[in-house]
């Protein structure tokens, strides 16, 4: 492939697939460190916060890349002989259970006014 579009394109996906990767790494980290011991309310926060940051960057390049694969693939990628579409609606449909909105806001208030996210699961 001598594109030099494509090759971009690649690479920009390689490389958020790669910080995505790292930052799920660094979240499981913190839950395993947390399971060696009690889990206070400074604990759950961290370990939310962590799940949470994950959460956005594994949803941003499972979206990005399922649907660059459609602008890659050319117009002839919709077909349903291809069944490209299956990897957007897989990755929509795992994104879509614990939806990303209110993981910023909750990673900001975290960092910026030390706000720890509610324990009940609706971050």
């Amino acid at each position: 492939m001598d594109d030099p579009y494509i090759i971009a394109d690649i690479g920009r996906l390689q490389i958020d697939l790669h910080a995505a990767h790292e930052v799920l790494r660094e979240a499981g980290g913190t839950l395993d460190a947390l399971a060696r011991g009690p889990i206070d309310a400074d604990a759950s926060a961290r370990a939310s916060i962590a799940v949470a940051e994950a959460k956005v960057l594994t949803t941003r390049i499972a979206l990005e890349a399922s649907e660059k694969l459609f602008e890659l693939a050319g117009s002839a990628s919709p077909r349903a002989a291809h069944n490209l579409d299956r990897f957007w609606r897989n990755a929509r449909t795992h994104t879509l259970h614990d939806p990303v909105r209110w993981k910023y806001h909750a990673v900001g208030n975290y960092f910026l006014n030390g706000q720890a996210p509610p324990r009940h699961g609706a971050l």
